[in-house]
């Protein structure tokens, strides 16, 4: 008995489900696994390259022979998801982006081999213009400096269809033009490719966060900003009905980006549909949390974890990230 001199009659005290680690684990509401985690990889020509990208310390780019040894060590640990961005040099750059539907282009050769090497992982790469374009834009450009919508898609079928040609399990269109989905998934089953998924960048967010993946894909805007086609930070019924129509178009996964920022978005749309939802923790929310490791202010291991958790507790299925490698140590 506790011979303890206050005693307070309380039958209900909550930390007796706290007490120790196993009936913390009996009791967890929401869990992270490594098949939440989608690793990105930004990809270079060559072999044997492995070059650091310095506003994103710990992350690099890689060729895709170096590439595919660290997806076999990712599919070892459990991450069944991989996301791939190509960094093109700047002669392949035009304001056409034809260098986006290059069947022989970098993209096309990472997914032949990713997959040829781990044909269990699901490779996922965006379609979208901006790192083939030679002024930065998602989309094709008029003399106003106007982003073309409907033209623009016409070059995201073209790309979209040369990854499925490739092999790739997921198109990621990415680019937020009016109608882009159900045109892709209408081009795709018209070529026989019913079995290519479309994870739909449904709220992509005109964020202060992309800067170190610019920096990582070596894209400037040469005019403007991305404001006309990516969303208004301060907007969320609009954050909805994109992805509403993007469900009714076809898209078998939705995706939030930014992810922490946005977490009220992502609680609200796991209110409104049934299919699997994706956050993308971004570039910048990663080198936010490694500047302050780095500078011995906070431990970016459990930062990152417990950043992953609260995305899984808001209602994410599937989390894109560049910590992957940090956090899995922990589950």
């Amino acid at each position: 008995m506790n011979d303890s001199s206050l005693s307070l009659d309380l039958p209900i005290r909550l930390r007796r489900n706290r007490q120790s680690e196993a009936i913390r684990q009996m009791v967890q509401e929401t869990h992270l696994l490594p098949s939440h985690l989608c690793a990105c990889f930004f990809l270079v020509e060559g072999e044997n390259k492995k070059i650091p990208i310095h506003s994103m310390p710990g992350v690099f780019r890689f060729s895709i022979d170096l590439a595919i040894q660290e997806i076999e060590k990712m599919h070892r640990k459990g991450v069944r998801c991989v996301l791939l961005f190509p960094v093109l040099e700047n002669h392949l750059r035009s304001s056409s982006a034809e260098e986006a539907w290059n069947s022989d282009g970098l993209l096309a050769q990472a997914i032949r081999a990713i997959k040829k090497a781990v044909p269990s992982m699901c490779v996922m790469a965006d379609v979208a213009l901006d790192p083939f374009t030679s002024h930065g834009h998602d989309g094709l450009v008029n003399e106003k400096h106007q982003i073309m919508n409907d033209e623009t898609i016409e070059c995201l079928i073209r790309m979209a269809l040369m990854q499925a040609e490739a092999g790739i399990d997921f198109v990621a269109p990415s680019d937020m033009m009016d109608g882009r989905v159900g045109a892709i998934r209408k081009a795709l089953d018209e070529q026989g490719y019913h079995h290519v998924g479309i994870m739909a960048y449904s709220a992509k967010y005109a964020t202060s966060l992309y800067g170190p993946f610019r920096d990582a894909l070596n894209v400037n805007l040469a005019f403007g900003d991305k404001k006309t086609y990516q969303m208004n930070p301060a907007n969320v019924r609009e954050a909805l009905l994109e992805a509403k129509l993007d469900e009714e178009e076809g898209a078998d996964i939705l995706m939030i980006k930014p992810a922490l920022f946005y977490l009220d978005v992502i609680t609200k749309l796991r209110h409104q549909t049934n299919r699997p939802i994706a956050a993308y923790h971004v570039s910048g929310e990663y080198s936010m949390v490694m500047a302050a490791h780095l500078a011995g202010y906070l431990d970016a291991q459990k930062v990152f974890s417990e950043a992953f958790l609260s995305l899984r507790r808001a209602g994410v299925d599937l989390i894109f990230t560049y910590a992957a490698d940090l956090v899995l140590p922990l589950l």
